[in-house]
């Protein structure tokens, strides 16, 4: 037996996780190797933020949802470069991973940037922050929890300060100054060109 032979080569490790069910909610204490808190960023992009954040914050577990396969992979790449263990990739749609895989109460944060605007009227109810998104991010966060929003949409961002105040599960905070310095690649490109980053952030209520 040929030990160089790449048909008997070892599978290359990856942290993107493969979904046993789609109907099941997740087992978290199955994906990490610690069990710390969780926080979650929906639509992770390149996979900047998250890499970045996960290798400041090694006493947090973080997992990024992404649905486009080629953007995951690049997560995967910086994470394994970077040599973390606290950080997960999962390919789902976000708002069904939130709605229904994600057990309740178990995310300390969640972190939505730069999400597809849907500027087109017509289109606007495939937004991913809607009235519906409060309620159901209350039932996925811990007491106490936090959701931490970016956006350079005016329209969108309107949209998701008035789908938050309507819901009382949540008050307004800020966004602390250190985890508002960790750029998404999307931030990055909007600041070369002079395009301001809208925040928004909300606690929820215990």
């Amino acid at each position: 037996m040929d030990k160089d032979d790449p048909a008997l080569a070892a599978p290359p490790r990856t942290l993107i996780y493969q979904l046993p069910s789609i109907v099941q909610r997740l087992d978290l204490a199955s994906m990490f190797p610690q069990p710390q808190p969780l926080e979650v960023e929906l639509g992770s992009g390149d996979g900047s933020f998250l890499a970045n954040y996960a290798k400041l914050h090694p006493g947090r577990n973080f997992l990024g949802i992404e649905r486009l396969l080629g953007r995951l992979r690049k997560l995967d790449r910086k994470a394994l470069r970077a040599g973390l263990v606290n950080l997960r990739g999962l390919r789902i749609e976000s708002a069904y991973f939130l709605e229904y895989l994600l057990p309740p109460h178990s995310a300390s944060a969640l972190h939505i940037y730069f999400p597809d605007p849907w500027p087109k009227r017509k289109h606007r109810k495939n937004r991913l922050i809607n009235e519906r998104f409060p309620q159901i991010a209350a039932q996925a966060l811990l007491p106490g929890g936090f959701v931490w929003l970016r956006t350079d949409d005016e329209d969108y961002f309107n949209q998701m300060v008035t789908s938050f105040a309507t819901n009382s599960s949540f008050r307004l905070v800020e966004t602390p100054a250190d985890l508002a310095a960790v750029v998404t690649d999307f931030e990055r490109n909007f600041h070369a060109r002079g395009i301001a980053t809208l925040h928004a952030a909300y606690a929820r209520e215990d």
